[in-house]
């Protein structure tokens, strides 16, 4: 097989820890690193010695070395994203850009067009949407098992502070930013990308954050004839035990990373119960409360894999059999950038002052 010659620009967190690691693991077999970029020094070596291959300092410099490359990954600063993405769109290279896909859907629907006119591959890394716990999760809601849905609650919270540029707003940061591409975009995908999604409530607040940038986002998203979808990040969660609930008329969901609890009942198996307005007693005329047990089963199970190493993998296959072999995307740029519609949205409703 044919490998994909990859070109990674930037070492941080995202960069090396994320993409990086994948791509120096035993999991990869499809992709080779070919350059790297970063500004800083240090990182440039490190990155020398892990893939063997040229560094740069500047990501221009790439520009000269098109025929070497069919991929260049985008894990810059979020604020970088589009006006790094934008630039290589237009010098021809296909670009897979780290989440935040931009800052507005005007900037995501550009890059779009920019890509479709250049006859160039754009896509943003939503990995998390093959991660084993949700596609799971998902399949147990289109099962029915849960029967008639009616909410599904996603929960991206712990407790811990932050003071890095990532908690700055000039640095298209803050939480929703940040970790919110993962929920908001398996809430649309639950949603089967229906353009009749709406934000129905936002709440955006700092709590323990030493910037700007919110640590706290509670969003709720509606669709007619769906479920309610209830988001929450928060960074001052001390019991976070759950990432999925879903509730639904044969039972409840719940479900983190790892594993999962599942509750159901067949009402089917249990007598009709029509409407009484008269008090209700038992036989000695006592009154009595309205109830019954009902058969429930529990079910729990665990999940493999991870959002940072099996999803990953998934995802770069996807990139693979676009570019190398010319496949559709499963995850469009246009879902992308539908996710940054719903983030604006939310800035939009709940603006928070700008202070650095």
């Amino acid at each position: 097989m044919k490998k994909m010659r990859v070109a990674l620009i930037g070492q941080g967190r995202s960069g090396k820890d994320i993409h990086g690691n994948y791509f120096a693991s035993e999991a990869n077999t499809n992709i080779e690193v070919v350059y790297v970029v970063d500004a800083i020094e240090e990182r440039r070596q490190k990155a020398a010695a892990i893939y063997g291959c040229p560094v740069f300092a500047t990501y221009q410099e790439l520009f000269d070395k098109k025929s070497d490359i069919d991929l260049v990954v985008n894990a810059s600063f979020s604020q970088m994203h589009y006006d790094i993405t934008k630039d290589l769109l237009e010098h021809g290279f296909n670009v897979l850009v780290e989440k935040p896909f931009g800052r507005t859907a005007y900037e995501c629907n550009n890059l779009i067009r920019i890509a479709k006119e250049k006859g160039v591959v754009v896509a943003a890394f939503h990995q998390s949407l093959f991660a084993s716990s949700y596609t799971s999760v998902k399949k147990m809601i289109q099962d029915g098992v849960l029967g008639d849905v009616f909410q599904i609650s996603l929960r991206y919270s712990g407790f811990a502070r932050r003071w890095d540029w990532q908690t700055l707003q000039s640095c298209c940061a803050g939480s929703v930013f940040n970790s919110g591409p993962h929920p908001i975009g398996q809430a649309l995908d639950l949603y089967g990308w229906d353009k009749n999604v709406r934000v129905e409530y936002c709440d955006l607040r700092c709590i323990i954050t030493s910037g700007d940038g919110e640590d706290y986002g509670k969003i709720i998203l509606s669709c007619p004839n769906k479920p309610t979808i209830d988001i929450e990040i928060c960074s001052a969660d001390m019991y976070n035990d759950y990432v999925f609930k879903v509730f639904g008329s044969k039972g409840t969901l719940k479900a983190t990373n790892t594993s999962y609890k599942l509750k159901t009942v067949d009402l089917s198996t249990m007598p009709e119960r029509p409407v009484i307005r008269e008090a209700l007693s038992d036989a000695n005329g006592n009154p009595v409360y309205c109830s019954e047990k009902l058969p429930i089963e529990e079910k729990t199970g665990e999940f493999s894999g991870s959002v940072f190493t099996e999803a990953v993998k998934e995802f770069y296959d996807m990139m693979y059999g676009t570019v190398m072999e010319g496949k559709e995307l499963a995850i469009t740029p246009e879902m992308a950038a539908d996710v940054i519609r719903i983030i604006e949205c939310c800035h939009a409703m709940k603006p928070l002052p700008v202070k650095y």
